[in-house]
């Protein structure tokens, strides 16, 4: 077993770094706010710190959960970062949804420190984290992935390595823009047979077998219908994802209408004041 750190422990950190203790690792954890901290140590024993810097001091790998670019260049830089308490030949491993730029930017500090860095950004949601079963999109040298990946293991269904340094960010972002259209579809769809008259949970049961089934389709039809957003992943969350998507599509040249559309109607939800509702409330939209 392994020497962690776990840097950042929010809906998603919280119960991942949880998996590490339960596999046997011996974890120190970090978070902005001690006293959530200090919970998941009464929760699942190691130790907590006071800074990044203290919190990795020994540690084979370290994890991070945080919240945006921003967030994760504090974590990793200065006196009390995490870089500069790292020991050479240490791996950070990235779970934060960032854009691919500050990941190229900081694996290229870490590389010049004589550190390990690998971007994997989680799909799955709360429940994924909870339960152990996120999907891990990967990117970094192969050697710093293979040593990582057992690691990962604990929290995850798949884990793969899909190219160098960035390639699990523009991953992340190809996984949020899929989402963002399926929800607005189904909202729509949900939404238009509500009108037409229809019974939505009856006729779910029976188009989510064929050509339109999803698993959108088949864990949020139900809230989705009854109203109820406290599911998962929120639209303020998801909006931040989004704008990584789009701004990324302008540097390479691609085109994303229908995620710059979605995107805009997730500000609509935003003003409606379902900023912390899940991302299947684009139907409140609609139904208002």
């Amino acid at each position: 077993m392994a020497k962690l750190a776990f840097l950042g422990l929010g809906v998603m950190g919280f119960p991942m770094a949880g998996h590490l203790a339960a596999k046997g690792h011996e974890v120190t954890v970090y978070n902005r706010s001690p006293a959530k901290a200090e919970a998941w140590v009464a929760q699942h024993g190691g130790r907590a710190a006071a800074t990044p810097a203290e919190a990795v001091a020994g540690a084979a790998f370290v994890m991070a959960c945080v919240g945006n670019d921003d967030d994760l260049r504090s974590i990793c830089r200065g006196a009390s970062g995490a870089f500069a308490g790292m020991e050479r030949g240490a791996i950070f491993v990235d779970h934060t949804t960032v854009s691919a730029q500050v990941t190229r930017e900081l694996a290229a500090e870490a590389d010049g420190l004589g550190l390990g860095f690998v971007d994997a950004p989680v799909s799955g949601g709360q429940a994924g984290a909870e339960n152990g079963v996120l999907s891990i999109m990967c990117g970094g040298s192969e050697a710093h992935y293979a040593a990582a990946e057992p690691v990962m293991a604990a929290y995850a269904r798949i884990c793969r390595r899909l190219g160098d340094s960035g390639s699990g960010q523009i991953a992340k972002m190809m996984n949020q823009i899929c989402i963002a259209g399926l929800v607005q579809g189904l909202a729509e769809a949900l939404a238009f047979g509500e009108k037409a008259g229809m019974d939505g949970k009856a006729v779910v049961e029976v188009i989510s077998q064929g050509a339109a089934g999803s698993w959108q389709m088949a864990n949020r039809h139900g809230s989705m219908l009854d109203g109820k957003f406290d599911y998962g992943f929120a639209v303020d969350w998801m909006r931040k994802d989004l704008g990584i998507c789009l701004r990324t599509a302008d540097e390479v040249g691609a085109s994303l209408p229908v995620t710059a559309l979605v995107d805009q109607f997730y500000k609509e939800v935003q003003q409606m004041g379902g900023g912390r509702w899940d991302t299947s409330a684009l139907i409140k939209r609609l139904t208002r």
